[in-house]
């Protein structure tokens, strides 16, 4: 995670004044903040608790909006420092960056050349002949495309170790002219990094646990391609996040769940553990209702959301992590999905091994 903390209640003053919304304005805004199930966020900038206007990074006059050049200087200078904390924990006594055969690079929240990816080379001395690639701009799913990626590299190459790295820095975006997609999106996003191995090789004396991922589903629903959307701006990139996305994800979820099952010959009562991202509290409960989850099976997604917030690409993995810390046992299956610009969903079926 990044340094900052910031209280949802802290973000929420700090929209209303840049908002400069009137006393009916700020009580809608602040229903919809207690509504979030968010209790605090992390961002790259402090600007969102920070009352002194002189000592923030970049948002500082609610008349001003900054430059995409002046985002993506902040970009390029820390989400690779991100990243590089994030896989560097991931490696931490498993392997050595020397032993990477493959890095897929996974973004959304700003681009440059040299990328990401070559930072990270420089930065822990990977292999200068090392593949490389980057998932750029799928949003909340990419984690999981580039979790297919990289089992497919696995499969074709027995004696690869391809390290995945999810980075956003969703916060550097925030735009602050009122309105139902700026204030939804600066009600949900967060900045945030997840790091992964994935490998067809044992770990011998690692205390982390493994996950054997078996297979991988996808569905496009094109009614929904307008109510979710990320372009790039005049200044800054812009969100488009329309409140019938749940209503999409609702009506759809069930035939997408029941033919990614059916991939491995399964059910959803065989499933133990659902990674479920967490892309706003209405989701997880669409999610949990249409497939009459108990409520115990969403708790890793629920906390994902509480204490960081919706990080876009790293989301997943979080989750991923909330619920290998819950100490399952040998053979429990995991269904994972993810939803994201399309309106595409993702999902992955694995074993912990």
């Amino acid at each position: 995670m990044p340094k900052y903390c910031h209280q949802q209640t802290h973000i929420l003053h700090f929209m209303q004044d840049m908002y400069a919304l009137n006393q009916s304005q700020k009580r809608i805004l602040a229903y919809l903040y207690r509504q979030s199930s968010i209790r605090q966020r992390y961002s790259v900038l402090d600007d969102f608790s920070n009352q002194e206007l002189n000592d923030r990074q970049l948002f500082i006059d609610r008349k001003e909006n900054p430059s995409v050049a002046k985002r993506m200087e902040l970009y390029q200078l820390l989400a690779p420092q991100l990243a590089f904390s994030a896989l560097q924990n991931c490696l931490e006594g498993v392997a050595v960056s020397s032993e990477i055969t493959h890095l897929i690079t996974v973004s959304c929240t700003g681009m440059c050349a040299p990328g990401i990816d070559l930072q990270l080379v420089e930065m822990l001395q990977m292999p200068k002949n090392i593949f490389r690639t980057s998932v750029n701009f799928m949003g909340c799913y990419a984690a999981i495309h580039a979790l297919k990626m990289a089992n497919y590299i696995c499969n074709a190459e027995p004696n690869a170790l391809v390290a995945i790295v999810a980075v956003e820095l969703c916060t550097i975006h925030f735009q602050p002219k009122f309105s139902e997609d700026n204030a939804s999106s600066s009600m949900l996003f967060a900045d945030g990094a997840a790091a992964v191995l994935v490998s067809n090789q044992s770990v011998q004396n690692s205390l982390k646990a493994i996950v054997q991922l078996n297979n991988f589903y996808s569905s496009i629903e094109s009614k929904g391609k307008n109510d979710m959307a990320w372009k790039i701006g005049n200044n800054g990139f812009e969100m488009t996040l329309s409140s019938f996305i749940p209503t999409i994800i609702e009506s759809d979820i069930d035939t997408l769940v029941t033919n990614a099952l059916e991939k491995n010959n399964l059910l959803t009562k065989d499933i133990t553990h659902w990674c479920i991202h967490p892309g706003g509290r209405k989701i997880i409960d669409v999610v949990e209702q249409k497939l009459q989850l108990l409520p115990c099976k969403t708790i890793p997604s629920r906390y994902v959301l509480e204490n960081y917030g919706n990080m876009s690409s790293p989301s997943i993995l979080f989750v991923l992590n909330e619920i290998i810390k819950q100490k399952p046992l040998h053979e429990e299956s995991i269904f994972g999905v993810a939803f994201g610009p399309g309106l595409t969903m993702e999902t992955f079926t694995a074993t912990l091994i």
